[in-house]
């Protein structure tokens, strides 16, 4: 916010590049913001759309931001039936958009002071006086229903959790002491080990380093030199001027206008915003984030050997079309190289309390390689219109994108902290344990069926329940209850009452059977319904 003030209010070059630096040395929400992320979403399934989600930011307000700065510029001379012709405006004529800004800034750190969650591990079970804020701002504007809706989900959870803890009578006598167990050991001070800079700086963690600062060079030296390209007046005598020698010779631009070139840049920028959106995420997890990575560093040479050639199209309308496809090919490669190495360095960081130095040093690197990418970028342009050759910036840059596609070959795809493995084995665990679930509950009901039909040796007594399929196809509760029903029926299957151990064949009986119907004048339930804490029948009776 100060920066954009001290910019604004600049009244000479030194001043303005002063306040440039300044801004720079303060900004380091890029880090922090992919640190974030990067806490928020560990699982590798997730990550590309987490992570398109920051440059599809990013391209919205590189759209409207310079609309709005145009627009509120020199805000004396465009506007001055509003601010009139003279006064304060007339000797700040950048001061408006800059507040603008300011005000901007404000808002959205506004906005992260009061609802942002902490994600660091060691500071996210903190109190944090800015969200509880948030809440007392925003607490008279929440409906009924939405509180509501909020206490029957807990209530929901909390039953459920009761019942998953209650799986057999003698288990919850035990359940508070495990809650205790687990009060205290939260309670506990984690012994939290310092980490060195060796920790940080990871041979694979290194690798990704030098693949982000390349990219970040050569691309950001494109990026400043297409729309010098585009505005640099054509060569005009190009068929018989001699020092043009097709197809390497030649020193002429397009001679675009700056409408035209907004237009195109507009264009751009709305293309790659869909493409961020819509296609990275599916295609990165269609073919992963290291073959896109690899994919788009292939592209990266062919896009900028391309550009200068499409001068050489014989009309206007061609040449704008040519160079336009050749913007949609580089909007690609970098609307998915750029993420892909962000998710490859998180993933390689040995400790989530690494990230924010990773993402630190990264970001302080392709600084360097966005400052010393366009200069060297700048002089090799004015030298290749000098000698008539204006291959050899694009060249230049192509150079510098193949040896950025040097490293990628190093890389490895690191599982990150999500455990993306792991949580593929638990899911095909839960689900063989599911299967042996339903086998299990077919076995419990054929035995139940079984002993139902089974003519009693003492009073021959035949029965077959038909409630007893209804008890184990109760598909409105939770797998858990299920389990614990399930569970309770098979270890009542191989169990009887002393008294009637030697003399007595279990019997199944239809649900909520009160009288005598066996030998001995009773018998106990086969299901687990009705289940107490006090015994197996309802209402905390045994049935014998």
């Amino acid at each position: 916010m100060n920066a954009s003030l001290l910019f604004g209010f600049s009244r000479s070059l030194a001043w303005a590049i002063a306040a440039r630096a300044f801004a720079g040395a303060s900004n380091g929400t890029v880090g922090i913001i992919r640190t974030t992320v990067a806490e928020m979403v560990p699982q590798k399934i997730l990550q590309p759309r987490a992570f398109s989600v920051m440059p599809l930011v990013w391209t919205i307000g590189s759209i409207f931001g310079p609309i709005l700065g145009g627009a509120l510029a020199k805000p004396a001379s465009r506007y001055p039936e509003i601010f009139g012709t003279e006064g304060f405006f007339t000797r700040f004529p950048f001061a408006l958009p800059n507040m603008m800004a300011s005000v901007l800034f404000v808002v959205g750190l506004s906005t992260g002071l009061l609802f942002l969650k902490e994600t660091l591990e060691t500071k996210k079970h903190q109190r944090d006086y800015g969200r509880i804020l948030g809440e007392l701002l925003t607490q008279r504007y929440k409906t009924k229903k939405d509180k509501s809706t909020w206490r029957s989900g807990n209530e929901q959870s909390s039953s459920l959790l009761k019942h998953a803890r209650m799986g057999s009578w003698d288990s919850t006598a035990a359940a508070p002491e495990e809650d205790n167990e687990d009060s205290q050991a939260s309670k506990k001070t984690v012994n939290i080990v310092p980490l060195s800079y060796r920790d940080v700086f990871s041979p694979q963690s290194n690798i990704n380093l030098l693949t982000y600062t390349l990219l970040a060079m050569h691309s950001v030296t494109y990026d400043q030199l297409l729309p010098v390209f585009m505005h640099l007046p054509p060569q005009l005598d190009r068929t018989t001027s001699p020092n043009v020698r097709l197809p390497f010779k030649f020193a002429g631009g397009m001679g675009l206008d700056s409408g035209r070139i907004g237009l195109l840049f507009t264009l751009y920028g709305v293309f790659g915003m869909i493409v961020q959106f819509l296609v990275f995420p599916p295609v990165a997890r269609r073919f992963g984030i290291l073959p896109c990575l690899k994919a788009c560093t292939i592209a990266f040479p062919l896009v900028y050997l391309l550009t200068p050639f499409t001068v050489l199209l014989p009309t206007p309308l061609t040449q704008q079309i040519a160079i336009f496809f050749v913007m949609l090919l580089k909007s690609c490669a970098g609307i998915f190289a750029f993420p892909c190495t962000t998710i490859l360095l998180t993933n390689s960081a040995r400790s989530l309390r690494l990230l924010g130095t990773l993402n630190g040093v990264a970001t302080s690197l392709s600084a360097i390689g966005r400052a010393l990418g366009p200069t060297i970028g700048g002089s090799v342009f004015t030298l290749g219109i000098d000698v008539g050759y204006l291959i050899i910036p694009w060249f230049t840059i192509a150079g510098l994108a193949a040896l950025g596609n040097v490293p990628v070959w190093w890389l490895i795809e690191m599982d990150g902290f999500g455990g993306a493995e792991d949580s593929d084995s638990d899911e095909e665990e839960e689900g063989e344990e599911e299967e042996d679930l339903i086998q299990g509950a077919d076995g419990v009901e054929s035995n139940a069926r079984s002993s139902a039909v089974q003519v009693m040796d003492l009073d021959g007594i035949t029965e077959e329940p038909d409630d007893l399929e209804d008890d184990f196809a109760m598909e409105d509760d939770p797998l858990v209850i299920r389990r614990d029903m399930l569970s309770e029926a098979s270890n009542n299957s191989n169990q009887l009452h002393p008294r009637h151990a030697g003399a007595e064949r279990r019997m199944s009986s239809p649900l909520g059977q009160r009288e005598s119907v066996g030998p001995g004048g009773g018998r106990r339930l086969s299901n687990g319904l009705g289940q107490s804490m006090d015994g197996f029948g309802t209402g905390g009776t045994a049935y014998q």
